[in-house]
């Protein structure tokens, strides 16, 4: 990380503590936060040079004294007006305190790149002081997108970030901005509130739920098919499944976005488009759903559109071969994937009772093309 340090108006006791050099044991001092003469800002800011000095022993002391300031040069520092550069050194070590965090949130310089460290490490508590200054959201559309993602955030909070992006016509990079900003605006948004509401309550106990069940692999899906052909909730994921049912389209947007691997499996196919969708675009989906998801006669059209159109997830050839044989998956995406299936297997879908007209008239296309040319 470079930091843009004005150094220029630091007393001559500060600007000899960060000269290279300085012996040793001087800046060893100043490392530890001794500057004789220095006020807190100004100690803090030499803390903060220090800190990525050249010399390992100086770095490696200012950054621990960093992480236990001594609470009379904290405050005077933060007392002061401090540059963006040690503003942003300082939230990498006190990310995690909310007193020193909500001071820090009252620094006329902070800046975008800061307030993103905070958003993505944000505690509950945290996310909620940095969610409450909408003007700072406006003008920092990625740290919405920040706290949005990190999992430690309320519900409540993230449903009022989307809302207030749409509210103003700011489009932020949430892999399902677009599902959740339609789903918004159909729900109620929370007014802030000190306390965890229901939604909150139910989003934090579903992650302990989550914890408690098996997770899904590429042999053992969320469903299993029942003799009519049908997919079911294997009983194992029913507490999950009934527990995801009590929430409103934007929790469970949330969850498919950020959820484990058996929510996105059971979101999936949840019957709201904006909700299978937003599954199907997590960027936490993992290859071996993919598989899983691809096989499916039960899944919508347009997820396996989206998963066909993920140049990541068809370069496995399970997963191609699943989308040509899905009789769900849209032929102009299945057309396109003919030519990479093998020839062994596309003979043999010739035969196949489980493969439609259209793709049938495909293969054979492609079989022909092949030894003509």
């Amino acid at each position: 990380m470079t930091l843009d340090i004005d150094t220029s108006q630091l007393p001559p006791a500060a600007q000899k503590a960060i000269d290279p050099q300085t012996p040793l044991p001087l800046r060893m001092m100043a490392a530890k936060g001794i500057v004789p003469g220095a006020k807190p800002a100004d100690s803090l800011t030499v803390l903060a040079v220090l800190s990525g000095s050249d010399e390992p022993q100086v770095a490696s002391m200012a950054k621990a004294t960093l992480n236990t300031l001594p609470k009379p040069l904290l405050e005077g520092a933060l007392a002061s007006t401090l540059s963006a550069g040690v503003l942003r050194v300082l939230v990498e070590h006190t990310f995690d305190n909310p007193e020193t965090v909500e001071r820090v949130l009252r620094q006329p310089q902070l800046n975008g790149e800061s307030l993103e460290y905070l958003a993505e490490r944000a505690t509950e508590r945290i996310g909620e002081l940095i969610a409450t200054n909408e003007q700072r959201m406006l003008e920092n559309p990625r740290v919405i997108e920040k706290l949005y993602m990190n999992k430690r955030v309320r519900m409540s909070t993230a449903d009022r970030l989307i809302e207030l992006a749409v509210r103003n016509g700011i489009e932020v990079d949430i892999t399902a901005f677009k599902e959740a900003a339609a789903a918004i605006k159909n729900e109620l948004v929370p007014e802030p509130t000190s306390e965890p509401t229901y939604d909150d309550v139910l989003f934090n106990e579903t992650d302990r739920l989550v914890e408690s069940l098996p997770p899904p692999d590429i042999d053992n899906d969320t469903h299993e098919a029942t003799d009519e052909g049908e997919e079911v909730v294997k009983a194992t994921y029913l507490p999950l499944y009934q527990r995801i049912a009590q929430m409103t389209v934007t929790q469970k947007i949330r969850r498919a976005t950020l959820g484990s691997a058996a929510e996105r499996l059971l979101l999936v196919r949840d019957s709201n488009r904006l909700v299978s969708a937003a599954a199907a675009k997590s960027p936490l989906l993992k290859e071996n759903e993919a598989v899983l998801i691809s096989s499916s006669r039960a899944m919508s059209d347009e997820v396996l559109r989206i998963i066909a159109m993920n140049r990541e997830f068809t370069r496995n050839y399970q997963i191609k071969y699943n989308l040509v044989t899905n009789p769900r998956t849209p032929f102009s995406f299945v057309s396109r994937l003919v030519p990479h299936l093998r020839d062994a297997d596309l003979k043999a879908l010739l035969r196949s009772k489980n493969v439609t007209n259209t793709v049938v008239q495909a293969i054979r296309q492609q079989l022909q093309r092949k030894t003509h040319g």
